[in-house]
Formats: structure tokens, sequence, C-alpha cells
């Protein structure tokens, strides 16, 4: 009879053991180590209740994990989160769960430290200048990743409320010299764009964009959504996690291969810029588009419980 009762670990407890430098360290090192996102399984939605389920495992030599995340569209107007999610952690020999971890905190944590890690790759060695789209943690959360890999003398905020955009200032002024409230057209002087919204439309002419410059954009994973324009993703070095994952996924891949600006032969695996296999563009722009794995999720949660990772 098995009587190993796994551990539970709420989000403060997640944060806490991997912060947002390590979470990048630990994404980057399953890359550096071997691990193929293309072996990973396909992210799985289901109906369920009032929304949809969806299920994320992964397997990383000795850990294997899934991810079961619940969709609400109803909730916010029950005052519950739209989104809530749990972590399953089990060892990969016997399938035993071994620890139990607040879902939405490790995805708090593995997308800016994905989106950092393709940045760190991809973005001027003297970058100084970001400029972030969206007003939501996530937005809080690549400011507090990118300042992990470049020394940041601006930050410029762009969002469709002043409250949120002011609050999001508040939250970050002491991780950059300068941060201020901008408008789309800022992203002709930035050095890297983050785009971290729900817009189904693109967030700003793609022609501002500078050659070598970096733009990452993480805001969802539905083929018919895209914060970048098809003109933008044609002249740029496109990175992706996983190229058929991108061609399902992707909304701002999809939709730029539709409209014949973007090739699929054109799209870089992330693994490729990591370990040095192609090297950014100085002549056109960097583009990083996640849509999120699963194999993230267990880099960190892997961290998470075990300190030596």
């Amino acid at each position: 009879m098995n009587d190993v009762q796994p551990t539970w670990y709420t989000a403060a407890q997640v944060a806490e053991r991997v912060p947002a430098d390590r979470a990048r360290r630990l994404i980057g090192k399953a890359l550096v180590d071997g691990f193929d996102p293309a072996t990973d399984p396909a992210r799985v939605s289901t109906p369920a209740g009032s929304g949809h389920l969806l299920l994320m495992p992964s397997t990383i030599s000795a850990w294997t994990g899934v991810k079961v995340a619940s969709v609400a569209p109803e909730n916010p107007a029950r005052g519950l989160p739209r989104i809530q999610a749990v972590y399953v952690l089990l060892d990969t020999a016997t399938l035993t769960a071994r620890a139990l971890l607040e879902g939405s905190a490790l995805t708090s944590l593995r997308t800016p430290a994905v989106s950092a890690v393709a940045a760190d790759a991809l973005a001027p060695p003297d970058a100084a200048h970001l400029v972030i789209f969206g007003t939501g943690p996530q937005a809080v959360g690549h400011v507090r990743a990118f300042t992990g890999i470049r020394d940041l003398a601006r930050v410029t905020v762009v969002g469709r409320s002043p409250g949120k955009v002011r609050a999001v200032l508040e939250e970050v002024s002491a991780l950059a010299p300068e941060t201020v409230a901008g408008t789309a057209d800022d992203v002709a002087r930035a050095d890297i764009v983050v785009c971290a919204t729900s817009a189904p439309d693109p967030l700003f002419d793609g022609s501002l964009v500078r050659d070598g410059a970096c733009v990452v954009a993480m805001g969802s994973h539905e083929t018919g959504r895209r914060e970048l324009d098809a003109g933008l993703m044609g002249r740029s070095l496109v990175v992706v996690e996983d190229v058929a994952t991108a061609l399902r996924e992707a909304g701002d891949v999809v939709l730029a291969l539709e409209d014949g600006t973007l090739t699929e032969d054109a799209l870089v695996p992330m693994r490729d810029v990591v370990t040095g296999a192609v090297v950014r563009r100085d002549d056109a722009p960097n583009v990083f588009k996640g849509v999120g794995m699963s194999w993230q999720d267990l880099a960190v949660a892997v961290g998470v419980v075990d300190p030596a990772a």
C-alpha cells in the first residue's frame, strides 16, 4: 500500500522557493541540458462545467508532471478567477505523486522566465529601453524578469486604463531608473518590446520596430488572436518554443502564414537560439512568440521541490 503523501506548496511558497532569476535559469538549463520541446505532449482542452479544462503533461528525466487548469469565463462576475490551476509533480520511475503545487503561481513565474531566456539571446547586448504593453500580473512579471538579463535604464508601460498603468508603474518603479507611461509609438525607440495582453488584434504598427530590436509576444495561445502584425512577422527573425506547437496555437504565426508574409521554414525553435546554433540579427527585428508549454511548468516545479535543481 502506498502511504507516501505529496507535499502541498502554496503560491507564496512557490514564489519564495523560485524567484524570477532562478525560474529563468531553470528554463534555460532544461534546454541547454538537451531537452527538446518538440517531444512535449500537446496541450489538451476538454469541455467541463461552465467552461473547459486544460491538461498539460510533461516528462523531463527523473520528473513527470501535469498542470490541470480550469477556465470558467463567468467566474469574474462571481468574484472568482477566470483561470485556476493545480500542478501534480510525480517521480518518473514510479509515477508516485510527490508534490501538489498552486498552478497559477507556476504560470506567473514560468511565462516571463521563458520570455527572458529567449530575449537574452535575441535582444541587443546593450538594450536599455523596454516598452511593455499590458497592465496585468504578467506585465509586472516580465519587467522583473527582464531586469535580470539587461541593465534597463527606462521602462515604458502602455495600457488602455490610465489607472492600471499608474498601478504598474508604482509596482515596477524600483526596477529601473526611469519608469513612464507611454503610447504605441514608443516602440520606435525601444530596444525590447513585450506584449502581455489579451488583445485580438495587433497592438502597434510593426514597421516602427527598429532592426536589431527584440519583440516578445506571449498574450495568447489562440490561432485567431495576434498582438503583432503580419508585416513585422514577415521581416523578422521569428523564434518559437516549438514549430509544431506554434503552428497549432500561435495566432501571430498562423495569421502571418495565412497572409503569406511568413513561411513555415523561417520559424526557428527557441532551443536553437539558446544553444547558439542560430544567432540574433542586427539587420532585422528579432521576434519571440510564446504560447506556454507543459515542460516549462515542470522545470519550475522541480525547482520548487529540489533546491539543488
